[in-house]
Formats: C-alpha cells, sequence, structure tokens
C-alpha cells in the first residue's frame, strides 16, 4: 500500500491545470419516518394521593383521554370509583400510545372485587368483576444512577415496588443518605393479572441490593395467613430495633458534622441529621418508644423525645404540629406518625432535625449499630425456610452475576 502511494505521487503533475466546477443544487430535506405509537399498549399504576383527582391520577397513568375523564366524574357505573377515591388506593391501566384509555382497573373495597373501565369501540363501559387474578412473578434489575425512583422508572419497575424496596432494606440503608451512583439492586415480585392483563403489582418475594459494596439480600417468608416477614438469606430477620431513617422519602441537607449554623453565625457541632422536607410531611417513630417529653424548647420549636429503652432515646424537632394523641407516657409503635415536618424554632425552611441518643449522648444515626428486633428462626423453621427461598435465591445469584435486566 505504501509503495503504491509513492507511485501515485511521483506520476502526480507538478501543477494543477485541472478545471474545477462549483455545482450547487437544492435538494428536498428528507422527512423521518416518526415512530407510531398509538398502535402500542402501554402499562402503568399508581397509588392516588391525599388531595387527588381524577384528572391527575390519569395523568400520572399516562391517560389523556377527556372521554375517560368526563365517565369517571359522571357515569353512574363509574360511581363505585368516586365514592371510593380514596389516598392508598392502588390503581393501574392501559393506554394506547396517544394516550387513549383502553382499560382501567380499580380494586373496591370488598377484596374479592374491582370495577374495570373498558374501551369497546367508541364508548367506555364499566363492570364489576371478580379480583381473584394469576400471580405471575417479575425478576428485574436496575442501577442507580440519580435517584432510586429514576432507576426504577428506567427499567419500568412499578413506584409501589420501589417503596417497598426502600421499606424493606429500611434498617439497613437510609434511602435519604446512603445511595450512591453504581448500586444496584435486583428485585423479584409478584405481578397480578386479570384476564391474561397486569391490573397491579404485588409483594416482593426476593430482593438484593448493593450498596457502596455491600450486598444485602432479603427473602420473603410466609407465616401462613398472608402473614410473614423478610428474612436473610442464613434465615435472620432483617427488621432491627430502628429504622435508619423517620421519613419514608425526602432528601438530605446536613449531616452529622460540624456545620455553620445558619441563623446564630457561628460553627458548632451539629448533633443530628436534617431532612428537607415539605411542612405537613409525616414523621414516624424509628422505633418502639414511649413519649417522654412533648412540647416546646428553644431553638428545637416543637419537638418530640422518644424514650426507648435505658440507653436509646431519638428527638424529633422543628415539628409543624403534633401527631393525632401524642401526649407524655404514651407507647408508640415503630413506624408510626408522630407529628409532621415544620419550621418552628430556629430553622431557615421547613425540615427535620432527628436525633440518636445513646446514654443520652447524641450518635450518628446513619452509622450507629442497630441491634435486630426480632428472634432468630427454630430450626425446624429454618430448614423449610431455606428450601422454599432457595430458587428464588438462586435467581438473585445470576442477576447477581450477569447483566439480565428483566425476567418473567
Amino acid at each position: 500500500m505504501i509503495a503504491a502511494f509513492a507511485t501515485a505521487l511521483a506520476v502526480a503533475p507538478a501543477n494543477d491545470n485541472i478545471p474545477h466546477q462549483t455545482v450547487i443544487e437544492s435538494l428536498p430535506s428528507p422527512i423521518p419516518d416518526l415512530l407510531d405509537n398509538t398502535a402500542h399498549t402501554f402499562f402503568a399504576e399508581t397509588v392516588i394521593q391525599r388531595g387527588d383527582t381524577l384528572q391527575r391520577m390519569l395523568s400520572r397513568l399516562n391517560i389523556d383521554d377527556s372521554q375517560a375523564v368526563d365517565f369517571l366524574r359522571n357515569a353512574p357505573e363509574a360511581a363505585p370509583i368516586r365514592q371510593e377515591f380514596i389516598a392508598g388506593r392502588r390503581v393501574s391501566a392501559s393506554a394506547s400510545g396517544d394516550g387513549s384509555l383502553i382499560q382501567l382497573h380499580f380494586p373496591l373495597n370488598s377484596r374479592d372485587s374491582a370495577l374495570t373501565i373498558k374501551r369497546l369501540g367508541d364508548h367506555l363501559e364499566a363492570t364489576l368483576v371478580a379480583d381473584r387474578p394469576e400471580i405471575h412473578l417479575t425478576t428485574k434489575s436496575a442501577q442507580i444512577e440519580y435517584s432510586l425512583f429514576g432507576a426504577t422508572d428506567a427499567a419500568g419497575i412499578p413506584d409501589a415496588i420501589a417503596i417497598q424496596l426502600a421499606e424493606i432494606f429500611s434498617s439497613e440503608i437510609d434511602f435519604h443518605t446512603d445511595l450512591r451512583k453504581g448500586d444496584r439492586f435486583s428485585v423479584t415480585y409478584e405481578t397480578r393479572h386479570q384476564e391474561g392483563q397486569p391490573t397491579r403489582s404485588g409483594r416482593i418475594i426476593a430482593a438484593e441490593f448493593i450498596n457502596a459494596g455491600q450486598v444485602y439480600r432479603a427473602l420473603w417468608h410466609d407465616h401462613g395467613d398472608d402473614r410473614g416477614s423478610y428474612l436473610t438469606p442464613d434465615g435472620k430477620p432483617l427488621q432491627k430495633a430502628f429504622l435508619r431513617s423517620p421519613l419514608e422519602f425526602s432528601r438530605i441537607s446536613s449531616g452529622f458534622s460540624r456545620r455553620f449554623h445558619p441563623i446564630l453565625q457561628t460553627w458548632r457541632a451539629h448533633q443530628g441529621v436534617d431532612y428537607a422536607a415539605p411542612t405537613g410531611t409525616p414523621i414516624r417513630a424509628t422505633a418502639n418508644a414511649t413519649v417522654d417529653f412533648v412540647g416546646k424548647q428553644n431553638g428545637y420549636g416543637n419537638v418530640i423525645i422518644l424514650k426507648h429503652d435505658d440507653k436509646h432515646t431519638t428527638l424529633y424537632a422543628h415539628l409543624s404540629r403534633f401527631g393525632s394523641g401524642i401526649r407524655k407516657g404514651q407507647r408508640v409503635g415503630q413506624g408510626q406518625t408522630i407529628g409532621y415536618v415544620g419550621q418552628t424554632g430556629w430553622a431557615t425552611g421547613p425540615h427535620l432535625h432527628y436525633e440518636f441518643r445513646i446514654n443520652n449522648k447524641p450518635v450518628n444515626p446513619l452509622s450507629a449499630k442497630i441491634p435486630v428486633l426480632a428472634p432468630s428462626l427454630s430450626a425446624a423453621e429454618l430448614s423449610a425456610f431455606r428450601t422454599a427461598s432457595q430458587p428464588h435465591l438462586a435467581l438473585l445469584e445470576r442477576m447477581h452475576h450477569s447483566e439480565i435486566v428483566y425476567m418473567e
């Protein structure tokens, strides 16, 4: 190739007398082929929020259909939906690519019935159906780039499963502070199908979360009568005496360290964790306890102090208001709402100041060693658990060592 190139240079003329001609033509701009999604079906689910409207709920289900909105608001057949439009109800729907409703599934208070809204030609029809779904297991894997919900959205994992995932590992991982870019998780969960169509997600059966290189695994153990708990692969309970965070979800505003106090304008030890969250966000007790103090304390504003045992106490400050019936001496359970985020006392914005104390000395709640709450299984129970969970554990192991992101 080099020789041929050299020869070409050798025979080329010394001066360039080749005539040049400029040609300009107008060419039509290519028209891109647009992807037509109207023939495709998209499935989504959501949970009704406090203060929700029917239109807002449909929007989260990717439905843009004025006929469906009008039907849900006014049709007598859709009255059960309007009557039971309650916060916490999980609703699912399928829609075409242009946002037209295909089918909506709305479980009713009765556990064995649901109302479905289906499109039949140019009109909608409501039908009361028996809610006895087929249960399928779905396994998906995802990687954290920015947030837990960002990862689950990208993997097509329902929000209800993301919330369960955070709750399952809430004693091990603070999802406000501990998540890192590159963290990875795999989850096997139930998907309920009605007449061959997915209606809603169910319970997580097995999950793995790799946080900062540390591997956590959880397996569902059924105790019978629809009761159960999540255990580690060696049969130890995941539930700890204390939750890592007093809020379900928010963002961290300052950690356990010295900080420049924005009001006092001095550097001082910050003996807790501040969780920025909207005013009115529920605050939960991180462990079973007795209310030791409820009232105002100087810069803390409205504050609650819980006494958990002879060694451990927790403090919750800047509350907008206290939970219903919260008073000194009352017993509260882990996860119970005790108050609501606010901006009382020395606070520049709505947030919760949370302290974790051992022998009345503040320690870092994000790294404190948390004792296990429940006892381990008996030998017989452990043997049964290992047998039942082996297929799910084997699948988690395969997901751990592969690039698989979805299985059903």
